[in-house]
């Protein structure tokens, strides 16, 4: 093989590798899940799509890309699991620019990640957060009524600045109605077995950026609290009562580069069982 030839190769190899990472790093996929346990009739169909760890990314131009596929779900609340900003690069704009566009999709229900807290501008954020109606549920909680019935939605504060997070998981859900709907919002997959020692019939979570690089038959090779080969990167899982969500997130922060671990939008319908 002559020279030109190599270099018109390895050309064509760059530009491929290229096109497939940004390919990697910027189609947004939409995973969808249905839970049926103990789901009454009047929540069948009810949506929940769930945002994490956008890190301040920008999916098109004024967050398009991104609106648009979270319109598409059409969910009846939005929930946002932490890391909306990233701490390394943070652009609070880019940020406000989805929520102001999300707002008018669906109420939004929102807890901080580790880079809220490690930004040094979430103070700042949270007014703007506040502003723009969202429902900030850092070891709070919300009610919400459709059709008769009652969903409880609970949220811990990044564990960062909550190392008390099973003490106020055991005031949230004290009183609970064992027959109402219990969901959680918390940055922090790798806490589930804490989680499960509570009434809780669902959990959001993110922060494992799906292991960032993922490997067929092996899952993620990486990720934060977890370290190599963890547990809880991407899909649902089970302990107990308790179902957990685990979203691959959106944005990247410290490692720049997804592998076969697109950005990710999850949508959970409730759904009756069929008697």
């Amino acid at each position: 093989m002559n020279y030109k030839k190599l270099m018109t190769h390895c050309m064509v190899l760059g530009a491929f590798a290229f096109g497939f990472c940004y390919w990697q790093n910027n189609h947004i996929q939409v995973t969808k899940h249905t839970y049926t346990t103990n789901i009454p009739e009047d929540l069948d169909g009810f949506t929940i799509t769930q945002v994490s760890d956008l890190q301040s990314k920008s999916f098109g131009a004024d967050q398009n890309s991104l609106l648009e596929k979270v319109a598409q779900t059409n969910p009846n609340i939005i929930v946002i699991t932490g890391d909306l900003i990233d701490r390394n690069h943070t652009d609070i704009e880019a940020s406000m620019t989805f929520i102001a566009g999300a707002r008018k999709i669906a109420p939004i229900y929102f807890v901080t990640g580790n880079h809220e807290h490690q930004s040094g501008v979430w103070e700042e954020l949270s007014d703007l957060l506040i502003e723009a109606d969202v429902t900030i549920l850092d070891n709070g909680k919300s009610i919400i009524e459709y059709n008769n019935e009652i969903i409880t939605l609970i949220g811990l504060a990044d564990k960062r600045v909550n190392p008390y997070y099973a003490e106020a998981l055991s005031t949230l859900t004290q009183g609970m109605n064992p027959n109402g709907l219990t969901i959680l919002l918390s940055h922090r997959p790798e806490l589930f077995e804490s989680y499960a020692e509570y009434p809780i019939d669902l959990a959001f979570t993110g922060h494992a950026h799906g292991g960032q690089i993922r490997l067929p038959f092996v899952g993620g090779l990486f990720a934060p609290n977890q370290g190599f080969f963890p547990e809880y990167t991407s899909g649902a899982y089970e302990i107990n009562d308790t179902t957990m969500y685990v979203s691959r997130g959106l944005g990247n922060s410290t490692f720049p580069i997804r592998f076969g671990n697109r950005p990710e939008i999850v949508v959970v319908t409730l759904e009756a069982e069929e008697m």
